[in-house]
């Protein structure tokens, strides 16, 4: 990883209108751009051999593969098939991410319903997922971390402090950080100096590690919220919603960290290309 700052879409490019995901690492690749995250959103629904060749792409190209587990995960429920079913998907995504060289494997970790309180169902969330983090050690996965991301919608668990303590807890886990989250999340109150985004940061560095941001694994995009937090993402074009990647791009500058940039934008690789053009000029 010879640059600091890594740039890709979330899926294919919306540009490919046929072929997989080999194809999209070399298309992308083409453009300029040097990460990827293999959506398996819906179920992990890919071979060994399919997931080898993906592996052997991004390494021709230069290019990092992370992966999005399925929606479907609740590890904070308290019905004990919703956890089960919840690690079936989690680890199904951890041996396909092996196969692939997929560094972080990002996942949603559960919702607050059906506990007495956000902190009960954090700490249900941390217990539930010491059986992947176990497993990932029996198997002598390497290289291969779960990442708990920061979620959009206040129903979730998934603030900044609660992906950090799942992290603290857990041997194989980094967070993953969505800016766009954390800026519905709070209603519009985060994300919006480069030291409001500076402090998020020290914050994960000091709490975890430096391991924790070489690199620090992002997602971006604008996003429009409402009183539950996130409602859906927006192109950086459109000026009436945040986050302003400028902010992002310029904390990411002056600390001197190395960050993978996913861009959730409906326009996948072609407001990749924009944030990465923004930094540039930044200098």
């Amino acid at each position: 990883m010879a640059r600091r700052l890594h740039f890709g879409p979330a899926g294919k490019p919306t540009t490919l209108k046929s072929g997989d995901y080999v194809k999209a690492i070399e298309v992308i690749a083409g453009m300029g751009l040097d990460a990827i995250e293999y959506e398996a959103v819906r179920g992990v629904r890919i071979s060994e051999a399919k997931a080898r060749a993906i592996a052997e792409a991004a390494e021709r190209y230069g290019v990092i593969v992370s992966m999005h587990a399925p929606y479907f995960i609740n590890f904070a429920s308290p019905d004990k098939q919703t956890v089960e079913k919840s690690r079936e998907r989690l680890i199904a995504s951890v041996r396909a991410a092996s196969w692939m060289n997929a560094y972080a494997v990002v996942f949603h970790p559960g919702y607050y319903k059906g506990n007495s309180s956000p902190e009960e169902a954090l700490q249900r969330t941390i217990e539930n997922l010491r059986s992947v983090d176990e497993y990932i050690e029996q198997q002598g996965i390497k290289g291969v971390w779960i990442a708990p991301e920061t979620t959009g919608r206040t129903a979730q668990v998934g603030s900044v402090e609660e992906v950090v303590a799942i992290c603290r807890e857990l041997r194989h886990a980094r967070p993953a950080v969505d800016w766009a989250h954390i800026h519905a999340r709070s209603l519009g109150k985060h994300v919006v100096s480069v030291d409001d985004v500076v402090r998020i940061v020290e914050y994960i560095e000091r709490e975890l590690g430096t391991w924790a941001v070489k690199p620090l694994h992002t997602h971006f995009s604008k996003i429009g919220y409402g009183e539950g937090g996130e409602k859906e993402h927006h192109t950086l074009a459109e000026g009436e919603y945040g986050p302003d990647w400028r902010i992002v791009c310029r904390a990411y500058k002056n600390l001197g960290i190395e960050a993978v940039v996913i861009s959730e934008s409906p326009i996948l690789e072609q407001d990749a290309l924009v944030m990465k053009k923004i930094c540039e000029d930044e200098g």
